[in-house]
């Protein structure tokens, strides 16, 4: 891996939540890395494609990153408030995904599931407020 993947990584790895590319790179920027926006997307897609990092859309179509903390499939709970972000399994989900393809003839069944929601911390603050 380049020493430049490793620095976007390691921004990443002390990211709480998803963060976008241009999140990423004001960061190390500000932390005094001499890396270039495009760089910055290019090891983005690499980390991704390569599953060291999640990668999602959010509801405006902006795609934004984050370190895996495992190295399982595995989904996304995410507060819609405060971007936490919980991984979790879906074996049901998985055994839904298949079933379903193979009704359709379909094979090589992938998928991406993410559940948005309010985390309990931002609910507890709603409340108290």
């Amino acid at each position: 891996m380049s020493t430049r993947r490793d620095a976007v990584r390691d921004t990443l790895r002390r990211s709480e939540g998803f963060r976008s590319a241009q999140d990423v790179y004001a960061e190390m920027r500000q932390h005094g890395a001499k890396i270039g926006l495009t760089t910055v997307y290019r090891a983005l897609q690499a980390l991704a494609d390569g599953g060291v990092v999640d990668v999602l859309r959010t509801d405006d179509g902006e795609s934004v990153y984050r370190a895996c903390a495992s190295g399982d499939h595995h989904h996304h709970l995410v507060c819609r408030r405060c971007g936490h972000t919980v991984e979790v399994a879906g074996p049901a989900v998985e055994r839904w995904a298949e079933t379903v393809g193979s009704e359709h003839g379909f094979t090589e069944i992938t998928h991406t599931v993410e559940v948005f929601g309010t985390c309990a911390s931002c609910s507890s603050s709603v409340r108290a407020g």
